[in-house]
């Protein structure tokens, strides 16, 4: 392998060199501030680690080999780590070895970047030069540009020309002009693109560069980041792709629009959109659980707030906006940026003003103009253990959305406990292809059986054609906020040819029950026959099945051959009871049960994922299929709840089965009702008209009561069931 080598000890500058450098070092450590604070100090030392470890072996730019994970791959990586750290290092102390040291690697890159043609583990197509995709080129560009900025003026003119014209000039044309389909795109990608080829032309004073950046290729405003900006988020600041892609796009979002707001301040880039961006950082706050992100769509489960781009997230928006709020975020980070807006929020930090973030319910709309469903959000109590159900009633996504409308998500205790798969793929593990989406990110984890969310026919929604699931979006009907009963509810219609389905889900505060209950009423309506399926993706180990069960104790047969189907065993079937069933489980140190009402006929399926998988890229994990078959309409409900302790050090279990005593369920005059009685007496129903106007009121006779009520959805008390 050839690489372009230059041991850190034998570089060194002319005389005219050494003196610019020294000049500008003593000018820059005149006007930083004297480090006072410990997360921004730490920062530092951290960056001075790194540094060292990287100069000890030299300079090493090898020519590019490897995909995802490979050493060459990897090594590129440390290398705009470097050169955007060295760069801030020499800004922050005046050091010259860190501007000789960016210096030295671009003077390399210089010589290697003329050279390079298409990557040789390139992708199918939006391949890189350094990367094996476009995307990581962009990448480096943002990274790098950023280090280089901070050494420019300590820089003869010759060498400046050199990096200048031999890398980031062609660095830029090669992502706006050669990858022009990537660069105008309305995605991730064009935005790291864009923000990349933008910043190049500020520090380059390019402004040609910076129009291609801000409107497109063409600078006509039809892609471009501005149109970026205006189409990729909902004005409630939600990011289409989800969570993971919304964290990862929003540093070339904050970094680039810091950029402009410091070169072009009459653009007034964050008040664009009534503040979008800014708002768009706090929701991405808001799309977490214990600082881990929801992890529908295209996501690995492991990313949380402590990632690269957040760090400068937090610290861009808390110096726009001074809120104390987004200290407490960089507590929990425990991180900053080597930027004068990180040491600002350092120093603000270590003066006691942060103040709790506030994590709260709320409907996160969906689609530019907020019409193409929405997230709901609920949240129980607060602090780490605290309870959050969460319905995806959002849109497609594009290419990194999964076919799972209407799905949901429940986490208690600390834990995901209803959960979503997320995505088939071990990012930068080079055993794992490298890192990519896996094949089994296409045939399981994108599969509507893989999510909590109505099967038909065994089909995923809309045949499993993302243009098709772009083309339509779930209608969020309803959703409540308030304390103790809190609703979402939407409808779809287009994921199937001829079934419309509607989910109703609730968090609700019961007297007696230490936690809140998950309501869930499902129903299915369709003018022919069809099977009907309904899993449950959970977390922990069963403690009781209240049906019979046949189990497949010697062999474990699959469920079928596509369509996700392929990948689950089946362990156990069997029928449930006429009136109600459930199944009991224990995650950590708390009792787990769903109960439901079943029809008449149904079957239960206990499954794992995991079959057809000889590569072992998919984890293990249990579900309960509920299973419907030959039904023009049908109704799914159910009831989650969390109850009793397990304390495996004291060897003690507090009450282990369920604490409720009855659940009914019944269509009445076309108003659905759950009725639900605890062992403590506690009696309720939990009744829907489906009635978009919140001023109409509905009554009807259930179990010899009346039961009233306003609206779309409401809890009615009815007091105790004891003389």
């Amino acid at each position: 392998m050839k690489h372009f080598i230059l041991p850190f000890a034998l570089l060194s500058c002319s005389t005219a060199c050494v003196a610019g450098a020294s000049d500008a070092a003593q000018s820059a450590s005149a006007a930083t501030p004297q480090l006072s604070n410990s997360l921004f100090d730490g920062e530092v030392a951290r960056s001075r680690d790194f540094l060292k470890m990287m100069m000890d072996a030299g300079v090493v730019v090898p020519v590019p080999k490897d995909p995802g994970g490979g050493y060459t791959h990897e090594q590129h990586k440390r290398n705009y780590k470097a050169i955007y750290q060295a760069g801030m290092l020499y800004r922050i102390t005046g050091e010259q070895q860190y501007a000789d040291y960016a210096r030295d690697i671009l003077l390399a890159y210089a010589e290697l970047y003329p050279t390079l043609e298409a990557h040789p583990a390139r992708k199918k197509q939006n391949y890189g030069k350094i990367f094996w995709q476009v995307l990581n080129d962009a990448v480096w560009l943002v990274q790098s540009i950023q280090g280089y900025e901070q050494i420019r003026d300590s820089l003869p003119q010759a060498q400046r020309d050199r990096i200048e014209n031999q890398i980031f000039r062609k660095a830029a044309d090669f992502l706006s002009v050669e990858s022009a389909r990537t660069f105008n795109l309305i995605h991730n990608h064009a935005t790291w693109a864009t923000a990349g080829v933008g910043m190049t032309g500020y520090v380059l004073g390019d402004q040609d560069m910076v129009e291609r950046a801000l409107l497109g290729s063409a600078k006509d405003g039809k892609s471009g980041f501005l149109r970026q900006t205006d189409l990729l988020f909902s004005p409630d600041g939600y990011y289409s792709e989800g969570p993971y892609y919304q964290r990862y796009a929003l540093m070339p979002f904050m970094v680039f629009a810091d950029a402009i707001e410091k070169n072009d301040p009459a653009r007034n880039i964050f008040e664009r959109r009534d503040g979008i961006l800014l708002k768009a950082l706090r929701t991405t706050v808001q799309l977490t659980y214990g600082g881990f992100f929801f992890p529908f769509n295209d996501a690995i489960k492991d990313k949380s707030l402590n990632t690269e781009e957040l760090y400068h997230g937090v610290a861009i928006a808390y110096a726009k906006t001074q809120d104390p709020q987004l200290l407490s975020v960089a507590k929990w980070q425990g991180r900053t940026v080597l930027t004068s807006d990180g040491q600002q929020l350092a120093k603000d930090l270590s003066a006691g003003k942060a103040t709790p973030f506030d994590y709260k319910s709320l409907l996160l709309r969906d689609g530019p103009e907020g019409k193409k469903g929405a997230v709901g959000i609920m949240r129980n109590g607060s602090g780490p253990r605290h309870q959050v159900l969460v319905t995806k009633n959002s849109s497609q996504g594009m290419g990194h959305g999964h076919f799972d409308k209407l799905s949901w998500q429940y986490y208690d205790n600390g834990r995901e406990l209803v959960s979503d798969y997320g995505a088939a793929r071990f990012l930068n593990i080079e055993a794992k292809e490298g890192g990519i989406y896996l094949p089994e990110n296409k045939s399981w984890a994108k599969q509507t059986i893989a999510h909590n969310t109505l099967v038909v026919d065994e089909e995923s929604h809309f045949g499993g054609n993302t243009k098709a699931g772009e083309a339509q979006s779930p209608q969020q009907l309803y959703f409540s906020d308030e304390v103790g009963t809190q609703i979402s509810a939407a409808s779809m219609t287009g994921a199937y040819p001829d079934v419309a389905f509607t989910r109703t889900m609730a968090l609700l505060n019961i007297t007696g029950l230490s936690q809140p209950l998950v309501v869930d009423i499902t129903r299915a309506q369709s003018d022919s026959t069809h099977r009907y399926d309904l899993p449950l993706h959970y977390q922990g180990q069963i403690m009781r099945i209240g049906f019979d069960v046949t189990s497949n104790a010697q062999s474990r047969p699959v469920l079928g051959d596509k369509n996700g189907y392929q990948h689950i065993w089946v362990d156990a079937e069997g029928t449930a009871a006429a009136d109600e069933s459930f199944i009991t489980w224990l995650l950590d140190d708390r009792f787990y049960t769903w109960r439901f009402a079943p029809q008449a006929g149904a079957k239960m399926i206990l499954a794992e994922s995991g079959a057809n998988d000889p590569n072992f890229n998919l984890r293990r994990e249990p579900m309960l299929i509920q299973r419907v078959d030959n039904a023009k309409n049908t109704s799914f409900a159910g009831i989650l709840e969390a109850h009793g302790r397990y304390d495996g050090a004291a060897e003690q279990t507090v009450a282990s089965d369920s604490q409720i005593k009855e659940m009914k369920f019944e269509t009445v005059d076309g108003n659905d009702v759950l009725f639900l009685e605890t062992l403590g007496g506690t009696r309720l129903a939990f009744a829907i008209s489906y009635d978009p106007d919140s001023a109409a009121t509905h009554s009807i006779k259930f179990r010899g009561q009346t039961l009233s009520w306003k609206g779309f959805a409401a809890r009615i008390d009815l007091g105790t069931g004891r003389e």
